[in-house]
């Protein structure tokens, strides 16, 4: 008997939990059928109520199929569950089996944070989700999403796009791919190409993946990132940008390149500051100076640029060595004025050109603004240039002298005057044979040489006092060099990869190493100190 009652009470309770699962009629003004048009169906004519689990939906007139347990809705279709959101359209089917309704015609929906609207529209109550299959619109109080699908999760408020994507607000436009974009704090997490476009003053950014707040403008981008700014593009493996401070950092195979003065910076970590027109760049940094037909390349342990397009300068600090195919060079730093186009080498400084070692206090070399190529070189005291016998290693010819001046023709050195107490020490052999036949050693107040690849094919003296030329085996091994010799070939890069290599022995001059994590420290100092040094100069004249 006890078995007997609690079967009948598990139907009971069966029977009721089915009930409820059923639509239930709250209003109408006429209910009637009709089963030749649409048999198993109760037709509802006037204000037309129903309700299922926590939802009701409300109509003009409508068809429930009872035993199918389905809703057809026709015109000025409301869609209600809870407080948590309302949907208007012209047409609904709602299948309470499934818990899936579908909308169409003017389809508009509303919650707490946002509106959309679209034609067709299916809303999944059980993974309480909205999608639309072609094209739909979002708008919160931030933002006005378009894109020619999409899915709107009510939980956690976030709208997933895909193909075509478009978010716009007054400052900003972002297209993508593929877009997760939350409502309710109004970010964007991208994971297809996508771009940034800035109304104001038309930078941009790229990337594949990543999240733009929309609210302070500051994205972060992990994937193909490119920042495009009025002179530069920057590229990077991540890239952290906050447009209204103007500020950037990249981290990891960074590109930038200066579209004005045709150069490219690459590095492993740089800072961007844009709205004072200032950068630093440091882990391997090196600068490229694209030139017809060849490349400079220049490397230091950090490299900081200034100013505006028309007055910019680059510097390059510590360690620094530079590359071309037809000149290299070596010092502690480099101050380059690309308005100028002066570059001044510091502390040390060393120059290679073909088979000549050039070195002074101060070394100094122009390029042309408009062609960017090399067009005079200065060094300044102590001027010397040494030029190894390629025939016979242990000969080297010697020109010194208080100053040189060097003028450059398509890139290659093509003269070289000496200006005071200039010496020169020759090895001369016979053109055919090239075999040694004497030693020249001239005293003048200026001597000026003619080069044709990189070697010297004419000389002349100025204001002679004295020289003296000597079969080889006259010539005295105490004069063979020139007070203040050292050649420092073991110094120089042979080829571009070599402008990263340490040097084993380090100068007098070379400064205290730079341990890793104190680089951009010391980096962001020596940029504070350059923008205060601009800033008072810029007051300074001002005032005058």
């Amino acid at each position: 008997m006890k078995r007997i009652l609690l079967f009948i009470l598990i139907l009971l309770t069966l029977n009721v939990a089915s009930q409820n699962k059923k639509i239930r009629i709250l209003s109408s003004k006429i209910s009637t059928f009709d089963e030749k048009r649409w048999p198993g169906a109760t037709i509802l004519i006037g204000n037309v109520k129903v309700a299922h689990e926590g939802a009701t939906l409300d109509c003009k007139r409508a068809l429930l199929y009872r035993e199918q347990n389905i809703f057809k809705a026709i015109g000025e279709v409301v869609i209600e569950q809870g407080d948590s959101i309302i949907q208007y359209s012209d047409f609904a089917n709602y299948d309470a089996n499934t818990k899936i309704a579908k909308s169409w015609g003017n389809v508009e929906v509303n919650d707490k944070e946002m509106k959309l609207t679209t034609d067709t529209l299916y809303f999944d109550r059980t993974e309480q989700k909205l999608f639309y299959p072609a094209k739909g619109t979002i708008r919160d109080k931030k933002n006005t999403l378009k894109s020619d699908r999409g899915t709107y999760y009510l939980e956690n408020k976030k709208f997933t796009a895909q193909t075509q994507v478009n978010v716009v607000n007054p400052d900003n436009e972002l297209n993508s791919d593929h877009l997760d974009y939350y409502t309710n704090t109004n970010l964007a997490y991208v994971y297809g190409p996508s771009t940034i476009f800035n109304f104001k003053d038309s930078t941009k950014v790229y990337a594949e993946k990543g999240f733009f707040d929309t609210n302070t403008d500051i994205s972060y981008f992990v994937k193909n990132a490119k920042l495009f700014l009025k002179d530069r593009t920057v590229a990077a493996d991540s890239l952290y940008y906050d447009k209204r401070k103007g500020f950037a950092s990249a981290n990891n195979r960074i590109k930038i390149i200066d579209t004005v003065q045709k150069m490219v910076i690459k590095g492993n970590y740089a800072e961007i500051f844009e709205l004072k027109d200032s950068m630093f760049i440091v882990k391997k940094p090196v600068a490229i100076s694209i030139m017809e037909k060849d490349s400079l390349y220049m490397h230091g342990d950090t490299i900081l640029v200034t100013g505006k397009k028309d007055n910019r300068v680059v510097r390059t600090f510590h360690h620094v060595k530079i590359f071309k195919t037809n000149l290299q060079g070596k010092c502690d730093s480099i101050h380059s004025n690309q308005a100028i186009g002066l570059t001044r080498m510091f502390k040390n400084p060393i120059l290679w050109s073909g088979k000549s070692q050039i070195t002074g206090d101060s070394i100094q070399f122009t390029t042309h603004k408009e062609t960017n190529k090399l067009d005079s070189l200065r060094v300044l005291q102590n001027a010397f240039v040494i030029e190894n016998d390629s025939l016979d290693p242990r000969n080297f010819n010697q020109i010194k002298g208080r100053d040189i001046f060097g003028k450059f023709e398509d890139n290659d050195l093509r003269v070289l005057l000496v200006k005071g107490n200039a010496e020169s020490l020759y090895y001369n052999r016979n053109e055919e044979t090239f075999k040694l036949e004497t030693i020249t050693k001239e005293i003048a107040s200026d001597i000026e040489f003619l080069l044709e690849n990189n070697e010297v094919i004419q000389t002349k003296y100025f204001k002679k006092s004295e020289g003296k030329t000597y079969p080889p085996s006259d010539f005295p091994k105490e004069e063979a060099k020139f007070s203040g010799f050292l050649w420092r070939e073991d110094e120089q890069p042979k080829v571009m990869e070599d402008i990263f290599k340490r040097d084993k022995t380090i100068t007098k001059a070379s400064p205290t190493k730079v341990k890793p994590n104190q680089e951009v420290e010391k980096a962001k100092a020596q940029l504070l100190k350059e923008n205060n040094k601009r800033k008072l100069e810029q007051t300074e004249e001002e005032e005058e």
